[in-house]
């Protein structure tokens, strides 16, 4: 990108920019600034550095979220401070090994040990408080290795989104420095050599600053060692970040790489409150309770308003109110504030401390279309073997129709897909395996299906249907013509056509093998991270290796990128996909009786291999992907399911079930619910033992929901929890048909409430497109346009460790936040219908 001048073009007084690139000043004495926290971060007001909490995923490789991290004025901007071999990473390129991390050697310091075993050697970085920013040095434990230098660096990532539109300037602090603008879409330079390289959107200075005109998201770099250079790795991956990096010099151990990194924090600054409510309003007579977040530093007003909003735009004060205090959640305060008393039907916005939040509704159908989207578009839109329309809007063309090929043994695919030595199949590595091009759906924003969660999908929708009476007709889906047109009633329910389409890839499965296999995926990086039309992923065409690569028949073609099937027997996949085809043999007798059959002779068959499992569990693999609990867990769910489907009049299925009362009990926040539903058909005793279990799991219960603000659990892990959240409301409410004395109805509408927008960071429902404001901005198949797919849920708010939570809300690369699966959807869909039943009394 040609240089321009900030005083010119941008008016910026110049004395800034030298000021900006300068060297790093000493601390005033007495200055607040960064100081090592007992979290074992640098923190102060403004400002926190997380250093290495969150490391390179052994599997997924560079997540976004590992090494140095800054957290700048409330936005994380920074990530992946850390050594690196590629000038812009990809995900699955090297990434360091964390060691461990210790206070020292300085008494303000901290030091964090890595290396890369691969390629044979290792580092420690030194992270030092200087005033309001730090100091970071790589220290080599031996010299690097000849063949990476010139390659091995330091480097840190910037966010694209908080820095699209603004400036930088490289130089040397004496003026007459290189200045640039970031570009809002990847537009090179890239090397001509054909190694599709990105070159340096600037470099060959030793200081950099990062978009000097904007005080939120200014940052200043200094290197001492080594020049700096700035890179757009979107050039080589849309995913891709800013990279400032700075190369490791030959022969250098002991500050190896030193840099200040002085980020500009405003004084004094508060970050603003987040008031969080359900985006799709309310019922009129519901519990009505909006949580406040707040900043520590933040001397929070205690009024609040309740604002009706007329239809003339006048605004009416409908009730004066004051928050109540909550607590400490994470690194925020909290508090709530009650509207329950207001239930005259209108439009509401909710005013705190100078804010007018945005508006909602009080109505008694503010729910009744909440989950539609969910069904007849992100759902539709997933669908495999098929091609989507919706109107003027082709959602994908044909796709997948070349499936599958069968894996190789000993494989363990970059998604997390691994095959042991036994293929379980008749097939050969490589060889085309006719009948899996049916049926199923791709599982989230890449193009997999993943046979446990269809199973799911499918049995979710079956408890729709017989629970709510789900009816809903808005799509045409034409199995016969692989057709399907979103927007276009064809007089079926949709979620009929929907359990069809699932149960065709599962007992497409059985009758290919005699078992579920682990799923069906792309065969190499490349095709993995293909984005957009599902239809253009292969070409459609059966791979023969007889034909050369540019050749093809019409029916067969030299290209082997048709996907791949993982055919392992694995006895837990056996027994979810016994339970989904049960299951859909109760409801698919409506529109397709002979499927229907079929599906409950497989459920049958399947479930019956796995009770003498002397001839299955004896290959070490086995225990590896199917734990003792998860296994009982998943004989479980599909016992369940046979109970049910069979009335209760086979012995071996209600015997099984008592069996598994043990796991039922030792989980029964998670499957306490769906214990409920074979009460019909089992005996006294077994109502008495779920009676006791609700009672005692009750307080269990109660503990985890209070240790948030929001009601409900909220998962810690690597990835946001929002199905979690679902399932939960699901569960509660199955639990209180059964038990109305015991388990009351908050805890559904809690679920909700989290989902649809009640929840930290922002107040954005997690459901896109339902909801006044909705999260717009998905890690989805169109991801790439910065888009999403209506009525996709996603994960929502990750706690970055130690004690940040984040939902990026524009940046729709962090899966972990951002990416919408088929199987929690469909779990929305349960939980949406439940807290409706509760908001009729039902």
């Amino acid at each position: 990108m040609r240089a321009v001048w900030f005083a010119a073009a941008l008016a910026i007084q110049p004395w800034l920019i030298q000021s900006c690139l300068a060297a790093t000043p000493p601390a005033i004495a007495g200055s607040p600034g960064l100081t090592v926290s007992p979290n074992e971060t640098l923190e102060m007001q403004g400002l926190s550095v997380i250093v290495d909490q969150m490391h390179f995923h052994p599997v997924f490789r560079d997540e976004k979220n590992a090494g140095i991290q800054i957290v700048l004025h409330g936005e994380r901007i920074a990530t992946d401070g850390a050594v690196r071999l590629n000038p812009t990473p990809e995900q699955w390129d090297p990434v360091p090994a964390f060691v461990k991390r210790e206070r020292g050697p300085g008494p303000d310091q901290l030091t964090v040990y890595s290396n890369f075993p691969e390629q044979g050697f290792s580092y420690r970085l030194v992270i030092t408080p200087e005033g309001t920013g730090f100091r970071v040095a790589v220290n080599m434990d031996q010299p690097l290795p000849a063949e990476y230098v010139g390659k091995a660096a330091f480097s840190l990532d910037f966010l694209p989104t908080s820095y699209f539109g603004k400036t930088y300037a490289l130089g040397n602090g004496t003026g007459g420095d290189a200045t640039g603008l970031f570009p809002r879409n990847p537009a090179g330079p890239m090397a001509k050599d054909g190694s599709g390289d990105p070159l340096p959107l600037a470099s060959g200075g030793s200081s950099i600053v990062l978009s000097p005109e904007d005080p939120l998201t200014r940052v200043a770099i200094t290197s001492d060692t080594a020049p700096l250079a700035l890179y757009d790795a979107r050039n080589r991956a849309q995913n891709g970040w800013f990279v400032v990096r700075a190369l490791i010099p030959a022969g250098k151990t002991t500050d190896a790489i030193v840099w200040h990194v002085h980020p500009n924090v405003i004084k004094n600054w508060v970050r603003d409150p987040v008031v969080a409510f359900n985006q799709a309003g309310y019922t009129p007579d519901r519990a009505k309770v909006a949580t406040v977040e707040l900043d520590p530093h933040m001397k929070a007003p205690k009024d609040i308003q309740l604002v009706r909003i007329g239809a003339d735009g006048s605004q009416t004060v409908a009730l004066k109110g004051t928050i109540k205090p909550w607590g400490k959640w994470t690194r925020y305060d909290y508090a709530t504030f009650d509207f329950s008393s207001v239930r005259t039907p209108g439009i509401y916005a909710i005013s705190y401390a100078g804010h007018l939040f945005n508006p909602f509704r009080i109505a008694p159908d503010a729910y009744d279309h909440i989950w539609q989207p969910s069904l007849d578009t992100y759902l539709a839109e997933q669908m495999d073997h098929i091609a989507v329309r919706e109107q003027y809007r082709a959602w994908q063309g044909l796709s997948h129709i070349d499936d599958a090929r069968q894996a190789a043994p000993d494989i363990h695919h970059f998604d997390g897909y691994k095959m042991g030595p036994h293929l379980d199949s008749p097939f050969k590595p490589g060889e085309h395996i006719p009948g899996l091009n049916v049926g199923g759906w791709q599982d989230a924003g890449d193009y997999d299906i993943q046979t446990s969660d269809n199973a799911w999908v499918v049995r979710d929708l079956v408890r729709a249907r017989e629970l709510f009476g789900m009816d809903w007709d808005e799509d045409t889906i034409d199995e016969a013509a692989r057709q399907v047109e979103i927007r276009k009633p064809d007089g079926i329910p949709d979620v009929l056509q929907q359990i069809r389409h699932g149960t065709l890839q599962l007992l497409a499965q059985y009758k290919v093998f005699g078992h579920a296999i682990v799923g069906i995926i792309e065969p190499t990086l490349k095709q993995y991270t293909h984005l957009g039309d599902a239809g253009s992923q292969t070409d459609r065409l059966i791979y023969d290796p007889k034909l050369g690569p540019n050749e093809s028949n019409g029916t067969y073609s030299g290209v082997p990128d048709d996907r791949w099937a993982f055919t392992s027997d694995v006895p837990a996949d056996d027994y979810h996909v016994a339970g989904a085809l049960a299951a859909a043999s109760r409801v698919l007798g409506e529109i397709d009786p002979d499927l229907a059959a079929q599906a409950l002779a497989a459920a049958k068959v399947m479930w019956a291999n796995q009770q003498d499992p002397s001839d299955r569990m004896d290959r070490p693999e086995r225990g590896d992907w199917n734990p003792a609990d998860l296994l009982d867990m998943a004989a479980f769910s599909a016992t369940v399911d046979l109970v049910i489907t069979t009335k209760g009049a086979d012995p071996l299925y209600t015997n099984k079930l008592k069996s598994l009362l043990p796991t039922i009990k030792q989980r029964f926040a998670f499957l306490g619910g769906m214990a409920t539903l074979a009460l019909p058909y089992m005996d006294a005793d077994y109502r008495a033992q779920l009676t006791q279990a609700v009672t005692e799991a009750k307080a269990a219960i109660d503990a985890e929901a209070a240790k948030t603000p929001f009601g409900v659990p909220v998962a810690m892990g690597t990835w946001a929890g929002s199905g979690q959240v679902a399932g939960f409301g699901t569960n509660m409410y199955l639990l209180h048909k059964a038990f109305p004395g015991i388990i009351g109805t908050q805890y559904t509408l809690d679920a909700l409430d989290y989902v649809l927008g009640r929840h930290p960071a922002t107040n954005l429902s997690l459901v896109s497109t339902v909801g006044t404001e909705s999260k717009m901005i998905a890690y989805t198949h169109n991801r790439a346009d910065y888009s999403t797919v209506p009525g996709a849920m996603v994960p929502g708010v990750l706690v970055i460790k130690p004690d940040f939570p984040e939902q990026k809300v524009a940046w729709p690369f962090l899966w972990f936040e951002n990416e919408s699966t088929v199987a929690t959807t469909t779990s929305y869909i349960l939980a949406a219908n439940a807290g409706i039943m509760v908001t009729r009394g039902q």
